[in-house]
């Protein structure tokens, strides 16, 4: 089991359909068994979003983003636009965010989420996020490398 939703989360979730707020903690349960250090910034506007990213700076440093509507959830990527999408689940047409939708159990639990979500990690592991504060050099991700998904 991963760590526990933050109070403000299970808060904000419980307006919605208890099925979507199952789905996204369903989600935010994966992204967390995919990447144990990640650190969570919960934002509500009109929807609830949960952005993850190895610095605390989501939308600088950011790997993925869940997003919960009122009948679905997406499973965000920052840069979305340099993931490979053989499965074709990746919508969007902006320069770096792409995203999947979720509706129910079943398409939660294709393998391929997974595998989307390692290849947005491994682009910022590329970029050397996870180093540690008191190291000064960073080096930036190769704009034309994407990961492989396995």
């Amino acid at each position: 089991m991963t760590r526990p939703p933050d109070r403000r989360l299970l808060t904000y979730l419980g307006h919605y359909n208890p099925h979507i707020s199952y789905l996204t903690l369903a989600l935010r349960e994966i992204v967390l068994e995919e990447a144990p250090d990640a650190i969570e910034s919960i934002v509500k506007t009109y929807a609830v979003a949960i952005g993850f990213s190895f610095t605390g700076k989501p939308l600088k440093d950011g790997f993925c983003h869940i997003v919960t509507y009122s009948s679905h959830v997406n499973l965000g990527f920052n840069r979305g636009a340099m993931l490979p999408d053989p499965n074709g689940v990746l919508a969007g047409t902006g320069k770096a965010i792409r995203h999947m939708t979720i509706r129910n159990q079943s398409e939660l639990d294709r393998p391929f989420v997974r595998r989307y979500l390692q290849a947005a990690i491994e682009l910022v592991d590329g970029s050397s996020l996870k180093r540690t504060s008191n190291e000064s050099s960073r080096s930036a991700p190769s704009r034309g490398r994407r990961p492989k998904l396995r």
